[in-house]
C-alpha cells in the first residue's frame, strides 16, 4: 500500500464517521484541548489547502505562535459549517492535498491522530492498518524541532532511552527498558495527548509517566 493510498484510506474512514454524527457529537470536546469535534474536522479540511498569503496573515493574527495559529484557524474555519467541511475533506482525500512545507507523511499522521482525537471522546474505535500506523508512529518517534513543536511536543526527548512496544500493532521503537501500550495510546502519548496511567505497562511505564507529568 502506497503512502498516498494510506492517506486516502484514513481520510475516507474519518469522513464516513463524520457523516454518522448527530448535533451533540459534532459539538463534543475532542482530545485537542479547547477544540470541539467540528474544530478538528475543520482543521483537517482547510489546513492542507491554505495558501501562503492566508497562512502568513493567520500567523500574524496569532502573534507568531504556531499553536495559536493552528487553534485560531481551526475555530474560525468551523464556522463554515458541517456541509462545507465534509465537501472539503472529500476534495482533500481525492486530491491528496497536504499543508505547505511539511512532508507527505504529516498528512497521514494528521488523519490518524486527529481521527483518534475525534473517535476516543465519542467512544468509537477504529483499527488503523498496521502498516499505516507504523509509518506515522515511527515518524513521530523520530521527529525533531521545529515541526515537533506544532505536533504535540518533542516525543524524541520524552521517549529517549526507552523501548516502546505497541502490543496490538506489532510496532516497536528504541532500545532500553520497555513500555507497553496499545498503538492508539502510544501514538497519542507521542503527540502530547492525554492518556491514563493505566494504559501504560512494562518495566519503564512509571519512568515514562513521570516524564509525561513533568512536561
Amino acid at each position: 500500500m502506497t503512502l498516498a493510498h494510506q492517506i486516502r484510506t484514513e481520510r475516507e474512514a474519518l469522513i464516513d464517521l463524520l457523516l454518522t454524527l448527530d448535533d451533540e457529537q459534532w459539538e463534543t470536546a475532542s482530545l485537542c484541548e479547547g477544540w470541539k469535534v467540528i474544530d478538528v474536522a475543520a482543521h483537517l479540511a482547510w489546513a492542507p489547502v491554505l495558501d501562503p498569503v492566508d497562512m502568513a496573515a493567520s500567523f500574524v493574527r496569532a502573534r507568531g505562535s504556531i499553536n495559536g495559529y493552528i487553534a485560531q484557524t481551526a475555530r474560525r474555519w468551523s464556522g463554515r459549517g458541517r456541509e462545507s467541511i465534509i465537501d472539503q475533506l472529500r476534495v482533500n482525500a481525492r486530491r491528496g492535498a497536504k499543508p505547505i512545507g511539511v512532508p507527505r507523511v504529516a498528512a497521514l499522521s494528521d488523519a490518524i491522530v486527529h481521527g483518534y482525537d475525534i473517535r476516543r471522546p465519542l467512544g468509537f474505535a477504529r483499527e488503523v492498518p498496521p502498516t499505516a500506523y507504523a509509518v506515522a508512529a515511527t515518524w513521530h518517534a523520530q521527529l525533531g524541532a521545529p515541526l515537533a513543536w506544532a505536533l504535540g511536543g518533542g516525543a524524541r526527548s520524552r521517549i529517549s532511552g526507552l523501548r516502546l512496544v505497541a502490543d496490538d500493532m506489532s510496532w516497536t521503537h528504541g532500545e532500553g527498558p520497555e513500555v507497553h501500550a496499545t498503538g492508539e495510546a502510544m501514538l497519542l502519548m507521542m503527540t502530547g495527548r492525554h492518556i491514563e496511567r493505566s494504559e501504560l505497562s512494562g518495566p519503564a511505564a512509571e519512568d515514562l509517566w513521570t516524564r509525561i507529568r513533568i512536561e
